[in-house]
């Protein structure tokens, strides 16, 4: 039997026409892979990965209310790759709600060299400030259970793993100086997730040598 979905609110990030567009841009300015020019299929994908990130914000309405803009307001070091706003196809309140922000089947940008085949899952607080909960590990766990029985999901992996996708067939970045430092969700968020989903066999990205 199909492993269920946790529990879900929906609250979908406005998908507009401006949205589509900014996010073909920034597709063709940083994938290597050829695309069709239309919208309409190069910002579809098959998930293969997912992503955990943290807001670094003390609410989930903040973080939407960041995300919702089509375009990304501030943020210099990012604004250089692209107009596109910066988003998550999932975002997990501080007690463990799920809200679905994304299809997860759309491309949103939340990981250099990984948005076309990853689905973003962003967790309310981060940090000294706000340290992630042990409901979030159970949410992310459960979430984690049903995109993986859903599709062909490869890899997971924190923010601050990134990096070592580099050289993966998943990772794509046109840009060679279009990288970034994360923290997030931190070592000990990803080893307690790690620790609860071992049966599914998930990869992990490898220290670089």
């Amino acid at each position: 039997p199909l492993v269920a979905m946790p529990p879900l609110i929906e609250h979908l990030l406005p998908w507009t026409a401006e949205r589509d567009a900014l996010t073909e841009s920034y597709l063709q300015a940083h994938r290597t892979s050829p695309l069709t020019g239309d919208p309409a299929v190069d910002t579809y994908v098959i998930p293969r990965a997912i992503v955990l990130h943290w807001t670094a914000g003390p609410t989930a309405a903040s973080a939407w209310a960041t995300f919702a803009p089509a375009r990304l307001g501030g943020r210099a070091d990012l604004q250089a790759a692209g107009a596109l706003n910066v988003g998550a196809h999932y975002l997990v309140d501080r007690d463990g709600t799920i809200q679905r922000l994304v299809p997860d089947d759309r491309v949103v940008r939340h990981c250099v060299g990984l948005n076309h085949v990853a689905i973003g899952v962003e967790n309310v607080g981060g940090g000294e400030g706000y340290p992630l909960t042990d409901a979030q590990v159970a949410a992310d766990v459960a979430l984690i259970r049903g995109l993986a029985a859903r599709y062909p999901i490869e890899v997971l992996l924190g923010h601050l793993e990134y990096r070592r996708m580099e050289g993966s067939p998943l990772f794509e970045e046109r840009d060679p100086n279009y990288r970034t430092s994360k923290p997030d969700p931190g070592a000990d968020f990803m080893a307690k997730v790690r620790a609860q989903i071992g049966d599914l066999g998930l990869g992990a990205p490898v220290e670089a040598r």
